[in-house]
């Protein structure tokens, strides 16, 4: 059977608990054993994550020379490697590196970079050039794709609005603001039509989406246990909710929540270290609580921004930028710092030159935890090497 096919049938028909015959019994501690597949949860920085102040070049003194007024203090730098080190308010970062499960891909942009947030993010969400438009995220292309029908869960956006990441030609994901109130009312007959208007039609589509998302949801969380403390914060409410919808099986194959105000202007040293706080403390008790469950190496957590800072303070923040750092967490992943440390002295206009662009990590992420060929979707670029 196809694996596409296979897994949909046990994500639909069984909630992704697939019964084994009797005789194999002898090798479980239960009576039946839990399928997961390998998903992958992108936490998106809304507003331009400072970099440099975030994973930081504390060896080259042009750091210190052009951030007199923002720059960390060597000493405060914490989880140091090769000339680079975390912020200090990212101690789980350091000690989930530290484990082995995070890397680092230093200097991410693109080519001809946009410094507007809403087209940066764009561009991050649908994998395009800065001069292409798409109708649809890479995502959501890949979600057609994986699914040969619909699937209401493909893709699961904690977030109070939809992600243009995960829009597709057909209602492959949901958004969802609070899961345990998010419940179905009605469905409309699959075989009804609204009327003869195709567009109708669709929105009938996406309505029975919902429900039938909301029950998978509510089952989910039905067999899904509390094992974690997690922050009260709005991240970590979200985290909260998808570690719970990934240890009751939902088995959607995206998960993504974002987390904002990282656009630093002025008062950077104060907002920042909130912000690196906030996100640091969610993502430790995620990565506790997968680690506890075993379910780490089938869960993949992507960090990124739409764009980093410019090199040089403004005297109290950061300007807009290009390239900045991804985090990648789980999955397997070898744990390394990739690329080389930040030029400083090569600058473009202030701003940093892109050494890897994130298509390629797409693309790793698609071959490596998502059994996709990313030409499939429409991203050409090659894979990169040493992250998995």
């Amino acid at each position: 059977m196809d694996r596409r096919k296979f897994f949909k049938l046990t994500g639909t028909f069984t909630g992704g608990s697939l019964l084994i015959p009797s005789f194999l019994h002898a090798f479980t501690n239960k009576n039946s054993f839990t399928l997961y597949e390998k998903s992958v949860l992108f936490i998106q920085l809304n507003g331009g994550n400072d970099g440099l102040n975030t994973f930081i070049p504390f060896n080259n003194p042009l750091y210190y020379n052009l951030r007199p007024n923002i720059s960390i203090v060597k000493d405060q730098i914490i989880g140091k490697n090769n000339g680079m080190g975390f912020h200090p308010a990212l101690k789980g970062f350091a000690k989930i590196q530290e484990a082995g499960d995070l890397s680092v891909v230093q200097n991410v942009g693109y080519p001809e970079p946009n410094r507007s947030h809403f087209r940066s993010q764009e561009i991050w969400q649908t994998a395009t050039s800065s001069k292409e438009y798409s109708n649809e995220g890479w995502l959501g292309r890949y979600l057609d794709f994986h699914y040969l029908e619909q699937h209401a869960t493909g893709g699961i956006n904690l977030d109070t609005i939809d992600n243009f990441a995960l829009k597709g030609l057909h209602p492959n994901s949901i958004t969802v603001k609070d899961p345990n109130r998010f419940r179905g009312k009605n469905k409309t007959d699959d075989n009804a039509k609204l009327s003869e208007n195709p567009q109708l039609d669709f929105v009938r589509k996406i309505a029975n989406s919902v429900v039938e998302g909301a029950d998978e949801i509510q089952k989910a969380l039905a067999k899904s246990k509390a094992e974690m403390n997690y922050p009260k914060t709005g991240l970590g409410k979200n985290l909260e909710w998808i570690s719970k919808l990934i240890k009751g099986n939902l088995n959607s194959k995206i998960y993504y929540t974002s987390l904002g105000s990282f656009d630093t202007h002025d008062n950077q040293l104060a907002l920042h270290h909130n912000k690196l706080t906030e996100l640091n403390d969610a993502v430790l008790a995620l990565y506790s609580d997968l680690k506890q469950a075993n379910l780490l190496p089938y869960t993949t957590i992507v960090i990124f921004s739409e764009f980093g800072r410019r090199v040089k303070d403004n005297g109290k923040g950061t300007d807009h930028g290009t390239a900045a750092p991804m985090f990648i967490i789980g999955g397997n992943t070898k744990g390394k710092i990739i690329g080389t440390n930040p030029n400083l002295e090569d600058l473009d206009q202030g701003d940093l030159k892109f050494e890897i662009d994130f298509r390629s990590i797409y693309a790793t992420l698609l071959e490596k935890q998502l059994d996709c060929n990313p030409k499939t979707i429409g991203i050409q670029n090659n894979s990169i090497q040493g992250l998995f």
